[in-house]
């Protein structure tokens, strides 16, 4: 029981730290250059897939067969759009706002729902990577931090541009990353079953985050800014993912 509060508290930390940070940082800057943002999202899906590709990946293959770590990588990206479909079903189509403060703050109120369940998935990794391994474990849900704070950003500057509270701005971006906690919680006791079941968690993880990037990180990064830091960023998260990994 006391690893299970450990890893969820892990998992809770990193979780509403690096949104929190992205928070501040789009409520300190009105408007953050689409250069920076572009870099920075192009940099967390660099760093997340080297985590898929050199620990949770190879983690799950070691641990179960083929075809149990395909299911898990297929089911974290039916999750994953599924998740999406929802949000934008909901909450893109049927709400209608005339003011353009009110356009922006809807767009903030969908980035959190949307960051609020991606995280869940994330949370489920740190979970069952502590699972696997100590190391695997801190990896994750440092590689999760980085990644969250560009979302901070995202959902910050919309609510801040809408009329917003910087109080309310903040509260909800933590909320938004306690789900990474709740993950991580369910992930170490799903995790405590059995190494297939570590497996299947570390694969529908990958999914989950191979959906992110391929989906979200990187048509968003092209779409902020159409240059090559686009480039460099992704580079240069996977390059460092991969030295991380390594020591």
């Amino acid at each position: 029981m006391e690893e299970i509060l450990k890893t969820t508290l892990v998992g809770l930390f990193f979780g509403t730290f690096g949104t929190t940070i992205g928070g501040i940082i789009g409520v300190k800057f009105k408007n953050p250059s689409r250069k920076f943002l572009s870099f920075i999202l192009a940099f967390a899906s660099g760093l997340m897939l080297s985590i898929v590709c050199f620990d949770l990946l190879p983690e799950a293959f070691n641990l179960a067969s083929i075809s149990t770590t395909f299911l898990g990588i297929l089911l974290g990206i039916i999750i994953m759009i599924l998740c999406d479909l929802l949000v934008d079903k909901k909450f893109n189509k049927n709400i209608k706002f005339k003011d353009e403060k009110n356009k922006l703050l809807k767009t903030g109120i969908i980035i959190s729902i949307g960051l609020a369940l991606h995280n869940f998935p994330e949370g489920l990794a740190i979970g069952s990577g502590f699972g696997a391994s100590i190391s695997l474990g801190i990896s994750l849900a440092v590689a999760i931090c980085l990644h969250d704070i560009p979302e901070g950003i995202s959902m910050a500057v919309p609510m801040k541009n809408g009329g917003m509270k910087i109080s309310k701005i903040i509260f909800y971006v933590v909320l938004s990353g306690i789900t990474t906690g709740i993950g991580a919680f369910f992930g170490s006791i799903i995790g405590g079953i059995s190494e297939t079941i570590i497996a299947m968690c570390l694969a529908f993880a990958a999914g989950a985050m191979i959906y992110i990037v391929s989906g979200e990180l990187i048509p968003e990064s092209n779409k902020l800014y159409h240059g090559r830091i686009t480039a460099i960023g992704n580079i240069a998260g996977l390059l460092i993912g991969i030295i991380a990994m390594s020591i």
